[in-house]
């Protein structure tokens, strides 16, 4: 073979390394990515996994953790749902677009809840769809009850000589407001949008932990209970943490323990950063105390000591 032909076979040779090693880059950085932005691969190519799903502080409307837990409960690879739970309440809307959105998960599969140190109201909510309900026995929970809370800056305003006026287009427009006291009218009203929540919330746990309407209601006075107390009462199932569950799984569903367990993440890593307790809050306590009319999303499911 001539020198020049040489020359050319070794340059397609380097030339396929320099191919092969172009190719190796861009899957390597497309990995990178995509564990960056949170960007999950498709069901079939994952390894089959337990989710884990952590839900801590105040409980409000979140879209992107609606998609993520439908996500997971149309993930072939995702064998059961962990739904971890450290939160006082929240939003009765929060609170019911949560439950919903598990109770189609546990549809489809295994799904558990782990209260940790509190479980309560909203929390306690969140956790009904669960196949089995753990907890530890110093953990608060219960709270069944919704509240909706308003003040009265009026008798303030008259010592200052600043007089608030209000144009309505009927007389329960203004009710409730945080320049006059309510009317009995406001009153009544008000008291029946909290009564139809609360027996919506009533029903959630009578259908979730299989218990008659009335022993509920009999619960459902506001009170929280410690774990063991919630579990003489039938509120929870058994005592235990995550390790206790992962048993369960296993003796009960089938779900082997060695599986891995993923957290639920965010779709970027930019909504991990911002996802935090503070932020999804700021708008509905601006809207609380900025604007005197107490909107309807501002009835709380919540425990309040």
């Amino acid at each position: 073979m001539t020198l020049e032909g040489d020359l050319l076979v070794d340059r397609r040779r380097l030339k396929r390394r320099l191919n092969f090693w172009r190719g190796v880059s861009v899957l390597l950085v497309g990995a990178l990515l995509a564990l960056f932005l949170g960007v999950s691969l498709p069901g079939p190519l994952r390894a089959p996994h337990v989710a884990r799903l952590r839900i801590s502080g105040l409980i409000v409307e979140d879209p992107d953790l609606l998609e993520r837990i439908a996500a997971a409960g149309d993930d072939p690879a995702t064998k059961a749902l962990i739904v971890e739970i450290d939160s006082p309440g929240g939003t009765v809307a929060g609170g019911e677009m949560l439950h919903d959105a598990l109770a189609r998960v546990a549809a489809k599969k295994p799904v558990v809840a782990v209260m940790e140190s509190i479980a309560a109201s909203a929390g306690y909510m969140i956790a009904l769809p669960a196949a089995r309900i753990f907890c530890t026995p110093a953990t608060l929970t219960g709270s069944i009850g919704v509240l909706l809370e308003t003040g009265n800056v009026g008798g303030l305003l008259d010592k200052l000589g600043i007089q608030a006026e209000t144009i309505v287009s009927g007389p329960l427009k203004d009710q409730p407001s945080l320049t006059k006291p309510l009317s009995p009218e406001g009153r009544s009203v008000l008291q029946g949008l909290v009564m139809d929540m609360f027996e919506q919330f009533v029903a959630m746990v009578a259908e979730g932990r299989h218990l008659p309407l009335d022993k509920v209601r009999s619960l459902a006075d506001g009170r929280a209970y410690t774990g063991r107390q919630a579990l003489a009462l039938g509120l929870v199932d058994e005592l235990g943490d995550e390790t206790r569950a992962r048993h369960w799984l296993a003796t009960a569903k089938g779900i082997s323990e060695t599986l891995p367990v993923y957290d639920l993440q965010p779709k970027s890593w930019i909504n991990a950063f911002f996802a935090t307790n503070l932020m999804p809050i700021l708008p509905s306590f601006a809207k609380s105390f900025i604007f005197k009319d107490v909107p309807l999303d501002g009835a709380w499911a919540i425990w309040h000591p």
